[in-house]
């Protein structure tokens, strides 16, 4: 099991930080004629891309803790394209989800500036994965807005290739 360097830990942090700022920019470059509009059968909107960012970073503020805090922890793995489709991803606000990634992102970064490096190099399992560890989880979750920002992008761009664009 790697552990990470106090350093290593704070660039994923600084990353983690960032992400909020990165969706939201790109969630603001849609327009909103485009942000319900499908890329292929079985991909997602730009819409549920955004709604999936606050589900999964509300479930990822509990799975740190778990890691950091249980004896012996086990994170449970979800079906993604089921909570699409069960909490009608179209129909949840999109500033409710931003807002829900901000509150949720500040107040992890909080919890784990606050903690000590002795608290840190846990291993517990994954429902789906196997082994996971709390470098895993820093290392997911620093990236994990950015995947989605640029997915965001990638939908923009698929868009504005496939429906006419009016005249300037």
């Amino acid at each position: 099991m790697k552990l990470l360097t106090p350093s290593e830990r704070e660039g994923y942090l600084l990353r983690y930080e960032a992400g909020p700022a990165l969706l939201r920019a790109a969630w603001n470059s849609v327009p909103r004629e485009a942000r319900q509009w499908r890329p292929a059968p079985g991909k997602w909107t730009a819409h549920e891309v955004l709604v999936h960012c606050a589900d999964s970073e509300a479930y990822g503020h509990t799975r740190i803790r778990l890691m950091l805090a249980d004896p012996k922890p086990v994170i449970i793995g979800y079906d993604e394209n089921a909570w699409a489709k069960v909490f009608d991803y179209h129909g949840h606000d999109p500033e409710l989800a931003l807002r829900t990634i901000d509150a949720v992102r500040v107040n992890t970064l909080a919890c784990l500036r606050r903690l000590s490096d002795s608290a840190f190099g846990k291993l517990g399992t994954h429902t789906q994965s196997g082994a996971y560890t709390d470098a895993d989880w820093f290392r997911i979750y620093a990236e994990h807005l950015e995947v989605h920002a640029r997915q965001i992008e990638r939908n923009l761009a698929a868009w504005r290739a496939a429906v006419p664009q009016p005249r300037s």
